[in-house]
Order: structure tokens, then sequence, then C-alpha cells
């Protein structure tokens, strides 16, 4: 019998939905456990990584724009992790890559270059690099 792998759109939206269902804080505490609380920061775009750390137990919430750059790391690293695994996830996440010039998704995230990394994520999931 062959087993037969998810549409990228399957993924897409499988990814979309969990991320959807999460708090700010699920995200919050999510990334700062992956990456850092600093570097978690970093992709929101603030100066204070103990924010993150505020964000993660609930005492408040982003701005909007840090909380959809939050939203987005989260989204690009669910699809490429549901994919791959964690570890090749986070990888992908902090390494340079071609399609950012030689950015990483997380340095192209904190540059609101959001859609060209989800571009990038769609690439790697077919393959292409």
């Amino acid at each position: 019998m062959q087993i037969q792998r998810e549409t990228i759109a399957e993924a897409e939206a499988r990814a979309h939905r969990s991320t959807a269902e999460q708090t700010i804080a699920d995200i919050a505490r999510f990334l700062q456990d992956t990456f850092s609380q600093r570097v978690a920061a970093f992709i929101a775009g603030v100066e204070d990584p103990k924010q993150v750390g505020r964000w993660a137990k609930g005492q408040n919430a982003p701005r909007f724009d840090s909380e959809f750059r939050l939203r987005t790391a989260f989204n690009v690293f669910t699809l490429i992790a549901d994919y791959e695994n964690q570890h090749i996830a986070r990888a992908w996440m902090m390494g340079m890559n071609p399609q950012l010039d030689d950015d990483s998704p997380i340095e192209a995230i904190a540059s609101g270059h959001l859609k060209e990394v989800m571009a990038a994520a769609r690439s790697f999931r077919r393959g292409d690099l």
C-alpha cells in the first residue's frame, strides 16, 4: 500500500488552523521555548525580551504588528515541522536562505518580509531547496 503525502495546500490549511487556534500567550511561550526569549523578541520587533515572557504568561498582549509576526513565525514553523520535524524546522528558520537574499526566515519575518518567508517555506516543502 502506498502512503500518500498531503498536498502543500492541505498542510498550509492545517498549519493555519493550528495557528488560529493558539492564543498569543501559547505562541509566545512556544517561540520563547524553541528559539529563546531574545529571538522571540527580535521576531516581534520589541527591544525588551522580558516583554515576551509577560506575553507568554498572559500578563498583557503584544501590539498588532508584533502579534502578526509571532503568528507568522509559528505558522511557518508548524508548516515545516509537520512535514519534517521540529529540529529541521528550527534549523530552517535560523539558517541563511538563498530565496531570502541569504537572510534567515527569522530575520526576514522580523524585517516584515512575511509573504517572502511563506513562499520560501512552500519551496522547501516542494523540495525546491
